[in-house]
């Protein structure tokens, strides 16, 4: 490794730090009530190491939204590219084959009790920031292709027929989904309590738009 490169390294290795950090303080105060030195100290760095990565707590924020929405689409992606491997579009069959991988692929991204937390307040700063906002709806916008592509693999897969556009499908499943781990965070759930309530919220919607088969 060169000279030039060890700190880029090191630079890059504080960023990192500084993001995790905040993305657990984020979470647990919200932006509005997190402060530089609550993040620096649960990083271990100095306001000197936060200054010389962002500008502000705010672009620190932007940061950390397009991080998290590259790591989750990243993760649906692999998952998906998984399945695909692993040949289970043809092992699972019957009308719950679009259920079960869907939610597959929706635990793939990990989502845990901080995990909802950040996203709402993502979403709630989203409102207020045009900015914000672009990044959101661009994540929102990809995690409903990832889902859709998914389903439309298992419908051809199965020889299954919707009763809506794939789409109309792929957003609503989704949108089930983020309303159903708020729910279960709300009662207090957390890791795979979490994801296992909302996945089992979801099977009985998802279920609704498989068009039963011609006897």
């Amino acid at each position: 490794m060169s000279e030039a490169a060890v700190p880029s390294r090191r630079r890059e290795l504080t960023r990192q730090r500084l993001l995790d950090a905040a993305q657990q303080v984020f979470a647990e105060v919200g932006l509005d009530a997190a402060s530089v030195e609550e993040v620096c100290e649960r990083a271990g760095f100095t306001r000197g190491a936060f200054y010389s990565n962002f500008e502000s707590k705010e672009e620190l924020f932007l940061a950390l939204v397009d991080r998290v929405s590259t790591e989750r689409l990243d993760s649906a992606r692999q998952h998906l590219a998984s399945l695909e491997l692993s040949g289970d579009f043809v092992l699972t069959s019957g009308q719950g084959a679009v259920t079960r991988l869907v939610q597959q692929v929706l635990d793939a991204s990990g989502e845990d009790r901080l995990g909802v937390l950040l996203t709402c307040e993502i979403r709630v700063h989203a409102l207020r920031q045009p900015e914000l906002a672009a990044s959101y709806l661009l994540l929102e916008e990809s995690m409903c292709d990832s889902v859709a592509q998914l389903i439309d693999d298992v419908v051809r897969t199965q020889k299954m027929e919707l009763s809506l556009p794939l789409k109309d499908v792929a957003r609503t499943i989704l949108g089930a989904w983020e309303s159903e781990a708020i729910r279960a965070t709300m009662l207090g759930l957390s890791g795979e309590d979490l994801r296992r309530v909302s996945g089992e919220r979801i099977a009985q919607l998802a279920e609704l738009f498989i068009v039963p088969p011609k006897r």
